[in-house]
């Protein structure tokens, strides 16, 4: 009887820790689990007790609140699962009273980064989410509006220095990196010529990935020789281009990380180069045509950064943020590292 009543309270901790994390954003738990546990809050109106006097102040309502959403390269593959859940948690929002305002820039442009920021802003925009140029303009914007009018940001999938955003929404693309590289180091055995391809250095996500790529090579692997870090600017013709020119140049190359976007373009570079033995492969992104290079055998290994908890998950921030007046607990809120072969993919 003892043992069964203490069976029983374990099982009770564990579904109130569940909901804790789900109300609080403390570590990781199933988005589709969180957004279950919060419509069921929402529809019984519970608020926990720490944050009472927030509601009675008004933060708790969303009625009338505005959040801003500006993306990066909108036609990638990538940003299919980002958009999902920015998307699904559009729509959760809009039954709490507070509409998205959502700017899909296609390239990493400064320019017009700054202008969807602007038109934002003159919408009514009272937080953002935003996947950031690595630019000063940005930088001095972002901070124009946390500080000057209030603003909350958050920042997801890429990152910015030197601002007061709220907090981080995204793969830890540094140990990513460093990840990858290991990898990379275990199938050469620790010798041979490896080439990096980015997509655009303007983009803090690929550039905190290849840092921690090299850095990892250096200190681990000092045999490998890093023939070049090109910029594919995330099209597969470009990365088709650079395999090719590398491979001319280096008939001996080994490997090749694909940082960024681009990623179909190492097929098409390998059907045209007819190898014998192509190089080894590491590559980002969970995606269909990914997927089948996988399969295929094109790619040795998949890092998957779960796009849809970014995009699902900044808004959630957000909305908290706005009407329960809810700080994010952690600066940084990393995804999973998600390492990907043709074995594990189901």
């Amino acid at each position: 009887m003892a043992g069964g009543k203490k069976k029983k309270e374990g099982r009770g901790e564990l579904f109130r820790g569940t909901v804790d994390r789900a109300l609080n954003n403390r570590g990781r738990i199933n988005p589709e689990v969180a957004k279950k546990i919060e419509q069921i809050a929402d529809e019984i109106g519970y608020v926990p007790k720490h944050r009472k006097k927030a509601d009675s102040t008004g933060k708790q309502s969303g009625r009338g609140k505005r959040v801003g959403v500006v993306t990066q390269l909108s036609q990638s593959s990538f940003m299919l699962q980002v958009n999902k859940g920015i998307r699904d948690a559009a729509k959760k929002l809009a039954d709490q009273g507070v509409e998205v305002l959502i700017k899909e820039n296609a390239s990493v442009d400064e320019a017009e980064q700054m202008r969807a920021i602007t038109e934002l802003e003159e919408e009514g925009m009272d937080a953002l989410a935003v996947m950031p140029v690595d630019c000063d303009k940005v930088r001095v914007k972002l901070n124009e509006l946390t500080e000057e009018k209030n603003i909350p940001v958050v920042t997801f999938n890429s990152d910015i220095v030197g601002t007061k955003r709220c907090c981080f929404v995204g793969l830890d693309n540094w140990k990513s990196g460093q990840t990858a590289a290991g990898l990379m180091g275990m199938m050469m055995r620790g010798k041979g010529k490896v080439l990096v391809i980015t997509g655009y250095f303007s983009n803090s996500a690929g550039s905190r990935r290849v840092d921690g790529f090299v850095e990892e090579l250096k200190k681990s692997f000092p045999e490998m020789d890093l023939v070049g870090v090109q910029s594919s600017f995330d099209h597969t013709d470009e990365v088709e281009k650079i395999i090719v020119n590398s491979m001319s140049a280096f008939p001996d190359l080994e490997g090749i990380f694909v940082a960024s976007g681009g990623q179909a373009g190492v097929r098409k570079a390998f059907d045209k180069l007819s190898l014998e033995k192509r190089p080894y492969v590491i590559i980002y992104d969970l995606t269909p045509k990914n997927e089948k290079a996988l399969l295929e055998g094109t790619v040795d290994f998949l890092i998957d950064q779960e796009g849809y908890d970014q995009g699902y998950r900044a808004l959630s921030i957000l909305s908290d943020m706005l009407r329960r007046g809810r700080m994010p607990e952690k600066e940084y809120m990393y995804t999973e590292i998600n390492i990907k072969t043709k074995y594990n993919l189901n």
